[in-house]
């Protein structure tokens, strides 16, 4: 016997317009900093999906989720374009976190490997970003998706176009 019990899911976010109008005059590393510390609020997305910066230092940003009933696939597992997000996420912010103020950077291609499924309501996810090489028009990072007793989720590639 089937049963549909609703659930609602109700997001707030901040208004990132303040965010992005001091982009422009904050390196990637004061930028994210400030970020972290809750002095400018947080992308949309990371409210949308519950994640937050929990360390950042040039080259290098680690962010968390907990993943929800919400972020289920049909299957009860965690949908991989959750786990992809976290991944993109902390790689981009870790070239972002490379850059000098007023220059940004895009993603122009991702490589995700999974390894093991979490399901929801599982332990947090810590996606740790980190550049591997920083030239003036691209850039590539590697990244890597654990919990907190280092359970390997999914490793990843980025290349990301830097914007000057």
């Amino acid at each position: 016997m089937a049963t549909n019990q609703e659930r609602q899911l109700v997001v707030t976010w901040q208004d990132p317009a303040p965010a992005v109008e001091k982009v422009r005059s904050m390196s990637g590393l004061a930028y994210l900093t400030a970020m972290m510390n809750g002095e400018l609020p947080m992308a949309p997305i990371a409210s949308l999906l519950g994640l937050r910066v929990a360390a950042v230092e040039a080259g290098r940003v680690v962010i968390t989720g907990s993943p929800g009933e919400q972020h289920q696939n049909p299957i009860a597992m965690v949908h991989g374009g959750y786990l992809s997000t976290m991944l993109d996420s902390a790689m981009g912010c870790a070239v972002h976190a490379s850059l000098e103020a007023g220059v940004g950077y895009s993603t122009v291609s991702l490589q995700v490997s999974f390894v093991k499924a979490p399901r929801a309501g599982g332990p947090e996810l810590i996606a740790e970003g980190r550049v591997v090489h920083l030239g003036k028009r691209h850039a590539t990072a590697d990244g890597t998706l654990r919990d907190a007793d280092g359970t390997l989720y999914a490793h990843a590639t980025t290349t990301c176009l830097i914007l000057r």
